[in-house]
Order: C-alpha cells, then sequence, then structure tokens
C-alpha cells in the first residue's frame, strides 16, 4: 500500500528530526541524500540482527514474566506519534467506567531528575487520579505497584517492544498517514519491528483515519489482514479535538480557530498530523515550526516562535496538549505580550470496533 507522504516541515536549527524524515521519506533528492539513504540501509541490517537475537532470547524459559494482575499494552511498529497517550487515557477511563482500579506505567523517556516527561503531565491531565509510575523496568515498576496497592489492570504506554513482560491484551496502533514507516526499519525508515511482528498482536487499531479518506482506510485495513492473525480485528480510531485549553484557564472549542491567523509548534512524533488537524479546523496557519520529538523548550524558543508569529501577523501562538504541558512553566513566568496561547486538545474516538475493544477488556476480569 502506498503511504501518504506529508510534506515535511523545511529542514532548520531546531529540528535534526525534519530533516531525517525527509531523507527516509525520499522527499530530499540528490547524490547526497541517495548517499545518506545507502548508509542508513547498512545500519538497519544491523538492527534487524539486533532484533533478531533479542527474539531469541526471548523464547528461553523463564525469559517473560508475568505480573500479579492483567496487563494492557499499547504500542505501535514504528517511531513517532501514532496516539498512544489518547489510547491509554481511553482504556484508563474505560476501565474506570468498569470499576476497576487501573495503574498507568510507561518507560519515561526524556523525563529529567525523576521528574515525569510530558506524556506523564499530559496523562495526568486526561486522567486526573490515576496513578502513574514511569520505571524503564516495566516488570519491576508493575510488580511493586500491585504488590503494595490495589490495582486491577495494568496499562503500558509504549509496550509492543517491551517483551519482557507478558501481557494479556496486546493492541497496536497503525497511523492511517505512514502506517508502513516508509517500507524500511529504522534509522532507515520508521519501523521498529518488521511488519512480521504484527502477528504478536491481539487487537490493531488504525489511527487518525479522519485525516484520510475512506477509501484509503480500507485499503490499509486490507494491507494489514496480510500480517496479523486470522482473529485479530483490525479496529479503526480517529482523534477527535474536543476543545481548546487557554493559557489564562479557560477553555474554548475547537471551531474557535476556524479563520483565525495562527502560529504553530510542536515537538511531536509526527508532526505533519498536528498540521492536518489546525488545517481540518479552518486556521489560517503563518508559521508552523517544529523540534524533535520529546524536546526541552526554552524561554529563547518561545521567545523567538512568539517573534515569529508577530511578524506574520498572528495572534494566536497553538501547540499540542503534550507540547502545552511544557509551555506552562516557561510561559507563566514570561506569557508573550499581545498574543494569545491555546492547546488542541483531542480525544480518542473508535468508529469501528468499540464493542470489540471493550469484550476484550473486559474479559480480563472474569
Amino acid at each position: 500500500m502506498n503511504e501518504t507522504r506529508p510534506t515535511p516541515p523545511p529542514p532548520s536549527p531546531t529540528d535534526p528530526q525534519a530533516r531525517w524524515l525527509a531523507i527516509v521519506s525520499g522527499e530530499k533528492r540528490g547524490p547526497a541524500a541517495a548517499a545518506a539513504r545507502c548508509f542508513l540501509a547498512h545500519q538497519a541490517l544491523l538492527y534487524r540482527v539486533a532484533l533478531a537475537i533479542r527474539n531469541l532470547l526471548c523464547r528461553l524459559p523463564g525469559r517473560v514474566k508475568h505480573a500479579p494482575g492483567p496487563v494492557i499494552s499499547v504500542g505501535n511498529l514504528t517511531v513517532g506519534g501514532t496516539g498512544k497517550t489518547p489510547m491509554v487515557a481511553y482504556l484508563a477511563r474505560l476501565a474506570l467506567e468498569m470499576g476497576k482500579r487501573p495503574l498507568i506505567v510507561s518507560r519515561g523517556y526524556g523525563s529529567r531528575s525523576g521528574r515525569p516527561n510530558e506524556e506523564a503531565l499530559e496523562l495526568e491531565r486526561l486522567c486526573p487520579g490515576v496513578p502513574h509510575v514511569q520505571n524503564p523496568d516495566r516488570l519491576e515498576a508493575v510488580t511493586l505497584w500491585m504488590t503494595d496497592n490495589p490495582c486491577d489492570v495494568a496499562i503500558l504506554d509504549d509496550g509492543f517492544q517491551h517483551r519482557r513482560l507478558a501481557r494479556d491484551l496486546d493492541i497496536v496502533l497503525i497511523d492511517a498517514l505512514r502506517p508502513f514507516g516508509f517500507g524500511h526499519l529504522v534509522p532507515r525508515g520508521l519501523l521498529r519491528e518488521p511488519l512480521s511482528a504484527l502477528r504478536r498482536a491481539d487487537l490493531v487499531i488504525i489511527t487518525r483515519a479522519e485525516l484520510v479518506d475512506g477509501a484509503a482506510v480500507a485499503r490499509l485495513r486490507s494491507a494489514l489482514a496480510t500480517f496479523v492473525r486470522a482473529d485479530t480485528p483490525i479496529l479503526v480510531a480517529q482523534h477527535q479535538p474536543t476543545g481548546l485549553a487557554m493559557l489564562d484557564g479557560s477553555r474554548r472549542p475547537a471551531e474557535w480557530l476556524r479563520g483565525r491567523r495562527v502560529a504553530a509548534a510542536c515537538a511531536i512524533g509526527n508532526p505533519e498530523a498536528f498540521r492536518r488537524t489546525l488545517g481540518r479546523l479552518g486556521a489560517r496557519i503563518e508559521v508552523f515550526e517544529t523540534f524533535r520529538d520529546h524536546h526541552p523548550y526554552t524561554r529563547e524558543d518561545l521567545a523567538r516562535f512568539a517573534d515569529a508569529a508577530r511578524a506574520t501577523g498572528a495572534k494566536t501562538l497553538v501547540t499540542t496538549g503534550k507540547d502545552y504541558v511544557k509551555w506552562l512553566p516557561l510561559l507563566r513566568e514570561e506569557p508573550p505580550a499581545a498574543l494569545e496561547i491555546a492547546a488542541v486538545e483531542v480525544a480518542m474516538r473508535l468508529v469501528e470496533g468499540e464493542d470489540v475493544l471493550r469484550s476484550r477488556v473486559s474479559v480480563l476480569w472474569r
């Protein structure tokens, strides 16, 4: 299946990720780009060998351990954003709705000095009161928590490649915009594992379906069916903007952006998805700046971004919820003059197969 090939943002000193994407996607042409792709393909071959060794080790007796209680993993096959945070929030709220006590567990990538990273801060905002433990050793984190605290289910954020911990439900998210990672393993492409790894999945969910047409979703579903087990359901989800969080603490409907001149910035795995979301909301994007995923923003970053916005006549700075939690401490100290700040809040909405997911989750406690 052909992938939707996003137009990467212009390369800039702030975003080496965009320059890499331009190379691996084939957007950047010429002898230098071709040489870079050749080098990256060699590195990807070494990565494939390492994966094969790891997979062999996972088959050794006693290598995979079971937690004291049920475990749900939410993961993906590609680097970059596929909607794991909204999906984890969806599952946590679903468990609460079913009268259960969920725990969220993540690696804590990008956290500093033991402080929560942006995903943890965003999940705290989306799921207030749900405990969240960040620990690279997910098995240790789940075991210790379930031993000492009441807990009915652990939800692993980005857990598909964490093979050491057994899981009762393995959910894999596939981004409709670039589902197959440009056909190559990292660093030549975006794939963290070969597509054959989908045979481990219990559920596959196509995300961001709202950003492509129905025919593209149907083709993607058909392509995925050749990789998953025959009994693995393929669900479809959309990222639905639910409103805007404003710096003054108020909320506005997402439609408030329609026709508004905005400067947008993000540091996420798939910035093109954010750009398209703003376009669907009718925003007039005057500036679109990207930073590498998990970028630690500075006052200088935001000051320069605000200056770029004013130079174009934009009146609003807009970002993602994941970025907003990192902006807040800086903005509260020194809010930019004459500019409004808005964060687009999104929620996962299953448009095909919600009953299947609910059934698979509820069976964990039978």
